[in-house]
């Protein structure tokens, strides 16, 4: 599976939310699995955004649909970005990994 970063910020609906059912992260990755990826850590954070989540999927168009999901709820906004393990990319570099395909 792939990895990617999820970067999330509550928008006002999203903190009432929260604040009234903190249980909700839970079940929102109930409904991430649900959708055939898996969040493997997840961070409250301080700064631009609220949350950091690590998330593995098979495909970016699973990822492409959880975002999308997730987002039209309106309580979040969201940046997904694909993440290559450091030891991959080196590996990349040095010309070790054949392309998938």
């Amino acid at each position: 599976m792939a990895t990617y970063i999820m970067l999330s910020t509550l928008t006002d609906e999203g903190r009432k939310t929260l604040k009234e059912r903190p249980e909700r992260l839970q079940a929102v990755n109930k409904e991430i699995e649900s959708m055939g990826a898996r969040v493997t850590a997840q961070y409250a954070v301080l700064g631009g955004y609220d949350f950091v989540n690590i998330i593995e999927a098979p495909t970016n168009e699973v990822m492409a649909r959880l975002a999308v999901e997730l987002g039209s709820r309106g309580t979040i906004q969201i940046t997904t970005l694909p993440a290559i393990a450091v030891d991959d990319f080196v590996e990349m570099l040095k010309g070790d990994i054949k392309e998938a395909g």
